[in-house]
């Protein structure tokens, strides 16, 4: 099997950060090994980036230098025990399964082997993810700057500690379906108004894309821009304090401390 890179888990999140990863040329595909229980989704995605595949994790991680974990949190701690003993002692594993602390993962694996627990988010599956990284205190500088490159291969990156990881689950990791949440109402109140869906979706994606694309380039404040676009008694700032009225800074407070607290009952 390939001894560069093995990936645990052919899912959504594991085939959108594998396809970056190999895209970019960090990692040539003939040097990564795919392991899935699912012999199709395994067959599918090694088919696809001419990678190799496999049925059997031991086999998998056996030899490879590094392994990333991509399977759901509930499966973890069977699926690492199960391979452990094929795991080299200098492998670097990462894990991006939530709520999954580096105590318990050193716990599955062994307090001496090097370890990254990560949160990247859906948004890998168009390159645009952000990831959150925190290896333990065995993995190397190198080692920290290599899955840095992994991570950034499909989208960006920031190292953080491990007490912020709730955090970064509620601002980054589960920010998807909050934004999903925006954008279809925005795209509901367009249709009320006569607007045919798809073209309200369509530019309601558009305006948060830009929004967000502005702040990045720019480095200008939210608010900053906020008060830029509301201008004395026109229809930005009726939007504005109608959601205000409604509780939308509260409201969106609030989801993103539940988010955090389930985080923490998942550890």
């Amino acid at each position: 099997m390939a001894k560069e890179l093995a990936l645990i888990g052919c899912g959504n999140m594991g085939t959108a950060m594998l396809k970056g990863i190999v895209g970019s040329g960090l990692v040539a595909a003939q040097d990564v090994t795919v392991a899935d229980v699912s012999e199709t989704s395994q067959q599918r995605l090694a088919g696809e980036l001419g990678c190799q595949g496999t049925c059997d994790n031991s086999e998998a991680v056996a030899g490879a230098k590094s392994i990333i974990i991509a399977v759901k949190p509930q499966y973890l701690d069977g699926v690492v025990k199960a391979f452990a003993p094929s795991v080299d002692k200098d492998a670097v594993i990462i894990s991006i399964a939530a709520g999954v602390s580096l105590e318990r993962l050193e716990g599955l694996l062994g307090a001496d082997h090097k370890i990254v627990r990560v949160m990247p988010n859906l948004a890998a599956m168009v390159g645009e993810s952000m990831s959150a990284l925190c290896p333990n205190g065995n993995v190397t500088e190198a080692e920290r700057e290599h899955v840095h490159e992994l991570f950034c291969a499909f989208g960006k990156a920031e190292f953080i500690p491990e007490h912020l990881m709730d955090a970064v689950v509620a601002v980054s990791g589960s920010a998807p379906a909050y934004v999903c949440l925006f954008i279809e109402a925005m795209a509901d109140a367009a249709v009320i108004e006569g607007m045919p869906r798809a073209q309200a979706y369509a530019m309601a994606e558009q305006a948060v894309l830009g929004t967000a694309k502005y702040l990045q380039e720019t480095g200008t404040h939210p608010a900053v821009l906020k008060d830029m676009v509301s201008s004395p008694a026109g229809t930005t700032i009726a939007a504005v304090a109608e959601l205000e009225r409604g509780g939308l800074r509260a409201t969106v407070v609030d989801a993103m401390l539940a988010c955090a607290e389930r985080n923490r009952e998942l550890a």
